[in-house]
Order: structure tokens, then sequence, then C-alpha cells
């Protein structure tokens, strides 16, 4: 079964790629789903999220705008919160990878924002790199999230730059030119895996 590592900045186009897979029928771990689950009502991350930030959560659920405030501009606070995700996150995705390999898949993405940063490239076998120019990526994150301008800027910051992010693909698809552009690249590489693992071509 063929791992593939999906990431990128944020606003950068994981979604359209996501996407793409899953008409496919390629299963997707989305990282972030998880995250939002584990934060939600009932979720096994909201009481150890309140006990280290007192008052981030309500009504059972993480307050995700009171999280985010108490770490945005705080990297100690941001270290901790990750220090309690990050390992909930990954026993979620290795639950996920048994599970497609029970179902015996060909192959499977695990759509993680933060890979390189928290070394998730190295549990996977081909790393895709989604990218589009800085404009155009603050304009996406600016249509679909209530953030100021300063907001935006202090996550892309945060986030390893786009360029190392290119530079250690094994294969990068730039989404700021179209849709169309960015499914027809993905539908090639979809249609060049098989079952063994191996580095596909680099595009």
């Amino acid at each position: 079964m063929r791992i593939i590592g999906l990431t990128g900045g944020i606003g950068m186009g994981k979604s359209t790629a996501a996407a793409a897979f899953k008409r496919a029928r390629i299963p997707v771990f989305d990282a972030d789903l998880a995250v939002h689950q584990l934060q939600a009502r009932g979720g096994r991350a909201v009481k150890v999220i309140e006990a280290a930030f007192p008052g981030t959560s309500k009504n059972g659920a993480v307050d995700r705008n009171a999280l985010r405030a108490a770490v945005l501009n705080n990297r100690s606070a941001l270290t901790t919160l990750e220090h309690i995700l990050h390992p909930m996150v990954e026993d979620e995705e290795r639950r996920f990878i048994g599970r497609s390999r029970r179902q015996r898949r060909r192959a499977v993405v695990l759509d993680i924002p933060l890979m390189f940063e928290v070394k998730g490239d190295k549990r996977v076998d081909t790393v895709i790199v989604v990218s589009a120019p800085l404009a155009v990526q603050i304009h996406r994150v600016g249509l679909r999230r209530r953030m100021s301008k300063a907001d935006i800027a202090a996550i892309i910051a945060r986030q390893m730059p786009d360029a190392e992010k290119r530079r250690r693909a094994d294969m990068v698809v730039k989404t700021g030119l179209s849709r169309y552009h960015t499914v027809r690249i993905l539908k090639r590489f979809i249609g060049s895996l098989s079952d063994e693992p191996r580095r596909p071509f680099r595009h």
C-alpha cells in the first residue's frame, strides 16, 4: 500500500487536492478534521486542553476562538498545545492506516498541514506539496476565515516557508493557476499509482 503525504501552507489548496484523491476512491486522512473531532464535545483532548489553558472550553467542547487567542503569538503556549494534540492525531492516523491495510487499499493519503514540522514525511512513501503565490494564499485565507491580515501573516510566518517545503517535496502541485490545472496534474499522478511503493515521477 502506497502512503502518500499531502501538505502545504494554509490556503495553498490542500482541500482541492484531497478532493481529487477522494473522487478516485483513495482514502484520505484529514489531520485538521482529526483535531476538530478531538476538540469537539466529548473529544478526548477537551479536558486536557482546558487544564492547560483554563477558560478555553465551553459546553464540553474547546472554544476555538479562545484557544487561538491563547496561543497565536505565544510560542511556549503553542508548543504546549502541540505536545497535547500531535500524539493524539498520530494515534488516529495509525488507526486509519491499519483499517486501510485490512481493506487492502492500493494507496492512502495523509493530509497533514505541518507534515515536515512534525517529521510526518518519515512515515510516508511520497510527499506532495501544494503551492501557490503568497498573494493568492493570503486572498484565499481571507475569503474563508474571519481573520485580520496581521493574524493571517502570523500563521504563515509560523509555518515552514513554502520554498523549503517545495525543496523537500517529491512532487509539487501548483494551485495558483486554475482548479483544472491542479486536478489534471493530480489525475496523472493517481494514474501512475501501483501496489508497490516507489518514488513517483517529479513534476
